[in-house]
């Protein structure tokens, strides 16, 4: 069997009210928010969050591949999923494999993963998708598009949900798209991309699902729809026959979170399982030139670590319309780009990205970064390496107007954090406000771009204020 036995998501901690956009350009607004990943995420960045929730209670050893699926891959060439591992810490000889180019990049990873345990060629898949999609300003897609991520395990048997059957459409069709010369989207019309492309492309995967299981839509506890809009999922739930009143039909969370792209399909997945119940059958179903539909029973409890719950009721909201020019570096002012090595990254991957440091042997200190002699007994070359905590509490910091030689009007956090089970660390603060910051405040670290120097990205910690329920500050 193909079990999902644990699910994982990311919403980033910024909400846009969509009214805010409207005024900004004195048109009408489409109801609700969308979530914004600041101007240090991108797909990789969210992917890791989501992937490590996933993982949560799990050995990283035990997993044997990462498939990981977006429309807005950092690089045009240069896995992403090896950096999304070497985060997570996993093995080094596991499968790696990116999906993009599609909106069902997710679900075609999914089903990938499927094949590789039920062929008996792996035992746990961690399938991870993201999508951070730019948006033309002043436009329809600038409301409507909104960042997150998402991420399960496909295991070999075990408990969670089990994937009974999927089945596939191909349509070549211009809905929407961008090529290698556009930085934003392109979309014909909405009218003709649901009525022609979204609608038939669901209804003919998901009638044929039916007609392969022998399952109506009856059979079906929740029906889980990935959807551009509102008016496409009320049309293809129409045609279906799937009664709402007897099927729940999952929130497409276009309203609080946005349309996710890629990540749409396992966002919506991950919160049908948080809600569902063991012996509910689980309709899920993609859109991106022609449709995949999954069928998947539950078997038992899925685990996952923060929930989508969580991740909806902590936010800050952006009330300015330039703070989100800024986070997305939309304004076009020019950016400071400091000197970087690629030899030296890869010299140093191991402390950066997978986060490790030294414990000395005679007498227990750690320290980061790994040196050969200890600091505190002056013990040389005793040391053995260690994987850091991903917690902590401020030992001290200060707020930097001068952040990469440019004054900043708003102060830069840096801070001084000893995490919990020794180390301590020097590490720069975001998702937060500079008054937040406090000796002895609880904080969490995250994966974050530091900067983009050298032509490449570069990818290191920062802390964050430990996000907590009830968090709904604004800017």
């Amino acid at each position: 069997m193909a079990v999902i036995t644990s699910c994982g998501t990311y919403i980033p901690y910024w909400r846009l009210p969509r009214e805010v956009i409207g005024r900004a350009w004195n048109m009408p607004s489409i109801q609700g928010e969308r979530a914004v990943a600041g101007g240090d995420e991108d797909s990789i960045t969210m992917a890791v969050e989501a992937g490590s929730n996933a993982l949560a209670g799990m050995n990283p050893g035990e997993i044997d591949g990462i498939f990981f699926a977006t429309t807005t891959p950092p690089y045009r060439q240069k896995q992403c999923a090896v950096t999304i591992a070497a985060a997570l810490d996993l093995p080094p000889h596991i499968l790696t494999a990116d999906f993009a180019n599609g909106l069902r990049a997710a679900t075609a990873a999914l089903r990938a993963a499927c094949d590789a345990v039920k062929s008996g060629a792996a035992r746990n898949i961690l399938v991870v998708a993201a999508d951070c999609r730019p948006a033309e300003p002043e436009t329809q897609a600038e409301q409507l598009f909104g960042d997150a991520a998402a991420a399960v395990v496909v295991s070999a048997g075990g408990t969670g949900a089990v994937i009974e059957k999927f089945s596939s459409v191909n349509d070549e069709f211009i809905g929407t798209w961008r090529t290698e010369k556009d930085r934003y989207p392109r979309s014909f019309e909405t009218k003709h991309e649901l009525s022609c492309g979204y609608v038939p492309a669901v209804t003919s995967a998901v009638g044929h699902l039916f007609q392969e299981t022998g399952l109506g839509p009856q059979d079906f506890h929740r029906a889980t729809v990935a959807a551009p809009d509102l008016r496409g999922l009320r049309e293809v739930i129409k045609r279906l026959g799937i009664d709402p009143r007897q099927t729940a039909v999952q929130d497409p969370l276009l309203d609080k979170v946005g349309d996710a792209g890629a990540g749409q399909p396992l966002l919506l997945l991950a919160a049908a399982l948080e809600q569902a119940r063991e012996g509910e059958r689980i309709l899920l179903a993609s859109w991106g030139e022609g449709s995949d539909a999954f069928s998947l029973v539950v078997n038992g409890r899925v685990r996952y670590g923060r929930s989508l719950t969580y991740y909806l009721a902590t936010k800050k909201v952006l009330e300015s319309y330039g703070s989100y020019l800024k986070a997305r570096q939309l304004w076009g002012r020019e950016t400071y780009n400091p000197k970087s090595s690629p030899v030296v990254y890869w010299r140093d991957r191991r402390e950066l990205l997978n986060f490790y440091g030294a414990r000395c042997r005679r007498c227990g200190t750690v320290q980061y970064p790994p040196g050969r002699a200890c600091f505190s007994c002056g013990a040389k070359d005793q040391s053995e390496r260690v994987r850091l905590a991903k917690r902590g509490h401020v030992f001290t910091y200060t707020l930097d107007h001068l952040v990469y030689g440019d004054y900043s009007y708003t102060p830069v956090p840096r801070l001084v954090v000893d995490l919990e089970g020794g180390g301590r660390v020097f590490l720069e603060g975001t998702d937060c406000y500079p008054q937040e910051i406090r000796i002895d405040l609880p904080v969490e670290l995250v994966l974050r771009v530091v900067h983009r120097g050298g032509g490449f990205h570069n990818y290191y910690w920062k802390c964050r204020p430990e996000r907590r329920l009830k968090d709904e500050r604004k800017r």
